[in-house]
Formats: C-alpha cells, structure tokens, sequence
C-alpha cells in the first residue's frame, strides 16, 4: 500500500496545488448552475437554446487550453529547471496560437453559427417551440462572442502562473470573476435595480463582464509582482522565440490541439445524436452537465495537479520519483472518486427541482445524474492516465488515448443507436457512457509502459 500512499510531505505539496485550483474551479461551476438555474427561470426554450450555444463555446474553450497546453508543458519543466528565458518563449508562443484560435473561431461561429444549432433542434414528446429556441440561442451567442478574446489571455495568463507553482492569484481572480457574473446575472436577466429584464441577453453580458474583470486582475498582478514572476520582465519586448523551442511547442502542442479540438467536437457531436430523442433531452442534459460540473471539477483540478507534479519532477530530472508520485496521485484521484460518486448520487434527485422546466426534463436529469455518479470512478482514472502522458509531453499518444477511443468507439455507437435504433434514451446514454471502461483499460496499459517518462528540457536553451 506504500506504492499508492504518499506521506504527509506529499499530500501537503498536493494539496497546496489541488485546492486553489479546485476553489476556484468548484465556485466557477456552481455559479455557472446559478447562472443556469437563472435563465432556466425564464423557461425551458431559453435554457437550452443558452445550452446549445454554450455547447459550441466549449468547443472553442477545450480547443485553446488544448492550443496552450502544448507550450503549458515545457513552461512547467523549465520552471522545474530555472530556466526564465524559456518560460517567456513559451508564453510568446501561447499568445500566437491563442489568437490564431480565436481568429478561426470567431469566422466559424458568425458565419455558420446558425446551421450548428440547428442540428440540436429535433421535436420531442412534450411539443417544445422550436423556433422560439433558435431565437434565443442567435441573441445569445451574439454577446457571447465578446468574451472570447478576454477569455484566450487570462488562460495564457493563469496557465502559466499555474505551471510556475502560483495557484492562489488565479483562483481569487476566478472568485471575483464569478461573483461578478452571478451579480450581473441576477440585475441583468430578471430586471433588478432598475436595470432592463434582458433574459438571456442579459446572461451572456454578464458573463462579458466577468472575463473583462477576470482578465485585469490576472495580467496587473502578474505585471506589479516581477519578483515572484521574473520571466514577465521584457517578455513582449520580443517576439523572438528559438526555434528548437518552437519545433517542441508544435510537437507538443499539435497534438494536443487537435486532440481537443476532436474530443470537444466528440462531445459535440455525441450530445447532437442524444438530442434526436427530442429538445426534452437537450434540456435535461443541460441540467446534467452543469450540476455534475462541479462534482467534476475534482478531477480537473488533481489532472492539473498531476500535470505540475510530475512536470516538474521531469523537468528536474528526477524521472523515478515522478513515476511514484504519478502513481500516488492516480491512486488518489481513485479514491477521491468514490466519495464524490456517493454524494453525487445522494443529491442527484434534488438539484432538477429547482427548475421552471417540465416534469419530464427534471425526471429525465435525475436519471442521468445517478448514472453518472456510478461512472464516476472510471472517469477519474481515465482522466488521470490522460494527464500522466501528457506531463511527459507524448502527446501524439494522449492524442491516440483520448480522441481516438471517443471517435472511434463512443461516436459510432450513439449514431448507430441514435440514427438506427428506437432505444430510450437512459439506456442510450448508459451503453455509450460505459464504453469508456476499454478507454481506461488502454490507459492503464500506456501508463504501465513509462513512455510518458521523458526530460524534454534537459538542455539549455538558446
């Protein structure tokens, strides 16, 4: 059991990253379900028209955390090998594919924005107003197109605070952010204060502001605290970036790009086949996935735990001591699950009734919850195999692990099942969510063949 359990040093250091990160992603998520339980207020049409669009912002959302995890790599290792001038060439880097993201984005979204939501518009049992739905999802995505350009530099900012060992500036900046947003949200959407009832105009205003807030804090902090973050001296001053720096950032990072790229798009796509069984499931999936964001979150903050740890470790060149701490980490990210997997399940049946929605959606969403809790141990240690190989910066094989198991497993189910078949859809979801117990097997054998044990800073940059 010593294999899997650290000592009190270890879980000190995980936790001095873990809880930030988790904080802040935890408070995000359950603002964000106040946010949705706000506009689900106003009826079910502009909730899950609100869904739809916010289903092709994180498209575009995975697709840059993707863009920069590649450059996100090697800033952590060069942070583990003190190496300031690397970790600025790394953040030039970040900046140009962060704009070239959000450059091809913004094109896709205003010209073909309309045609995507469109394909999450099926009738269903409960005769929901089609039309109604697409004119709130084109009022706002409209607004929310703002936020994308704040959004691009505070991941270029908080990532690389992130990866240099500073977690506490990006969660109290995330903290006021979302108190920004569930304030606005309340005034803008119901009408207080004699401000205007916008409904979900208001939503997507709200949620500009917070980016805008979010993103002042991260870049004036990182800018007046040189001494804590030296690379920030003279980093825009050049744009030079070495070009062994940039042939690794585009092996790295290329990958990785177009393994989110694809598994957002997976995700995309897999929520558009579950959709054909009516607008009822588009709503209640909404539901879903916002309240079990926040259980998820766990997750996301011990893979970027994971990440930093073992990147570091690498980076220093301690490659045995990052292999048994990854292994520790893996374990508890395990056990971790099994609490929340319960307390998931235990109030699954009562976060649906909090709202305006139809019985059908709220029983519908229940359900979904309570399989999802039982899954949530074979997600979490996907999810930690997934940010094990990418600390290593084999990329190409997270590449094949995430996207490839999705596209070539998960997807084709659901559009046989979806297109071809008459199943309901509970057990639709159960058949193509329990698909990725083959994923975990395939991560576990990539772990367990230590590919991902790799130095990739070990000489000095020029």
């Amino acid at each position: 059991m010593q294999r899997y359990i650290g000592d009190r040093n270890f879980y000190r250091r995980v936790f001095a990253i873990l809880l930030p990160i988790l904080i802040q992603n935890v408070i995000t998520n359950f603002v964000s379900m106040l946010d949705n339980i706000m506009v689900g207020q106003v009826g079910t049409e502009p909730m899950s028209g609100v869904a739809i669009v916010n289903q092709l912002i994180f498209v575009f959302n995975l697709c840059t955390l993707g863009g920069l995890s590649g450059a996100g790599i090697l800033t952590a290792q060069y942070y583990g090998k003190r190496d300031q001038e690397g970790i600025r060439q790394t953040i030039r880097v970040k900046l140009l594919i962060g704009l070239v993201i959000l450059v091809v984005f913004t094109g896709v979204l205003l010209t073909f924005g309309d045609v995507f939501i469109g394909l999450f518009l099926h009738e269903g049992e409960s005769g929901l107003n089609l039309e109604a739905t697409l004119h709130y999802a084109e009022e706002y995505m409209d607004v929310m197109l703002l936020q994308l350009v704040p959004f691009v530099i505070t991941m270029l900012y908080s990532s690389t605070l992130r990866e240099t060992g500073e977690t506490v500036l990006p969660m109290k900046a995330g903290l006021i952010a979302v108190l920004v947003n569930l304030v606005f949200n309340y005034v803008l959407i119901f009408g207080k204060f004699g401000a205007p009832a916008l409904g979900v105009v208001g939503a997507a205003i709200a949620t500009v502001l917070a980016r805008v807030v979010e993103m002042t804090i991260m870049i004036v902090w990182t800018h007046r605290h040189t001494e804590r973050n030296p690379y920030i001296i003279g980093v825009y001053r050049s744009i030079r970036v070495s070009g062994d720096v940039l042939r690794k950032v585009i092996l790295l990072g290329f990958p990785l790009l177009v393994n989110e790229l694809l598994w957002s798009g997976g995700m995309t796509v897999l929520n558009q086949c579950y959709s054909l069984r009516g607008l009822e499931v588009v709503s209640a999936m909404n539901i879903y996935s916002t309240i079990s964001n926040v259980f998820f979150s766990a997750f996301i903050a011990t893979g970027n735990a994971t990440a930093i740890m073992v990147g570091q470790l690498l980076g220093a060149g301690e490659l045995e001591r990052a292999v048994d701490e990854d292994r520790k980490l893996i374990a508890f990210a395990f056990a971790l699950s099994l609490i929340l997997s319960a307390l998931m399940a235990l109030t699954a049946p009562f976060f649906p009734r909090i709202y305006n929605t139809i019985p059908e959606v709220k029983q519908l969403a229940t359900r979904i919850l309570l399989v999802s809790a039982l899954m949530m141990p074979m997600h979490a240690y996907a999810n930690s195999c997934y940010f094990t190989l990418r600390s290593g910066g084999k990329t190409l094989i997270t590449f094949i692990f995430d996207s490839g198991s999705l596209w070539l497993i998960s997807i084709p189910a659901a559009f046989i099942i979806g297109h071809y078949t008459d199943i309901p859809i509970l057990p639709f979801y159960i058949i193509v969510e329990g698909l990725n117990l083959i994923k975990c097997v395939i991560g576990y054998a990539m772990v367990r063949q230590r590919q991902w044990v790799v130095n990739l800073v070990g000489e000095k940059q020029t």
